[in-house]
């Protein structure tokens, strides 16, 4: 097969399909007689990415897959396309997807040892809701609580291939505008990408109605933390 015309078409399932597409899922796109192995589609990948080093757009591998993007640099610009106001999260939701992220699996009553407050049920929602959370199990203690861990949309959002992506501490600190201070260790020092699905500035405060009671968390909370997470600000 022509190696042009195999790039073509990669290029063009990539822009219209709306979401990442893996190596199977595009070779798939060709009839069995000339279908295309996953190395030579990733070959042509890696060339399609070369292409758009000087342009405005970029290629992105993601935990699902394969998207094409608008470049991260541009993303101010490109986001008055939609002048309305893009969805913004709390300080709150932040700070457990982040616990949840780097601590995952975690339960709740750890979340809330950790933060010192009792989390709202409707910021657990919100997280299932929009598939960035699941339950991934249970912690095999007295009543036996959820455990929650990330999911393969998570990493989508936020551009990830794998968990060992998250960015730099300093890059939420400057994305979310608050002072939040992770002890992760020397390993992760880590959390998440400023870009969302196109490349877009993902905001991560929103006024979700997800207040948090202002109280402490149980002492027993805290006695149930099986290893030391991180240290938020308050």
């Amino acid at each position: 097969m022509n190696e042009s015309y195999l790039k073509n078409v990669i290029e063009a399932a990539l822009f219209a399909a709306g979401r990442p597409l893996t190596l199977i899922q595009i070779a798939q796109l060709f009839d069995e007689h000339v279908r295309p192995s996953p190395a030579e589609v990733r070959a042509q990948l890696a060339a399609l990415s070369v292409d758009y080093e000087t342009r405005g757009i970029e290629l992105k591998e993601t935990a699902s897959g394969f998207r094409v993007q608008v470049r991260g640099a541009l993303a101010s610009e490109i986001s008055r396309l939609w002048p309305e106001r893009p969805p913004r999260f709390s300080r709150a939701l932040l700070e457990t997807l982040a616990l949840i992220a780097y601590r995952q699996p975690i339960t709740r009553a750890e979340i809330e040892a950790v933060r010192g407050v009792a989390v709202n049920p409707n910021i657990i929602k919100t997280l299932l809701e929009r598939n960035w959370v699941r339950v991934v199990g249970q912690r095999d203690v007295p009543g036996h609580p959820e455990l929650l861990g990330t999911t393969r949309e998570f990493l989508d959002y936020f551009g990830l291939k794998t968990l060992a992506e998250l960015p730099p501490l300093a890059a939420l600190t400057a994305m979310a505008e608050v002072n939040l201070q992770l002890d992760l260790g020397e390993e992760a020092g880590a959390t998440f990408a400023e870009a969302g699905p196109g490349g877009q500035t993902a905001a991560i405060l929103e006024e979700d109605g997800a207040e948090e009671e202002e109280h402490p968390a149980s002492a027993s909370a805290a006695s149930e933390l099986v290893a030391a997470g991180p240290q938020f600000d308050s």
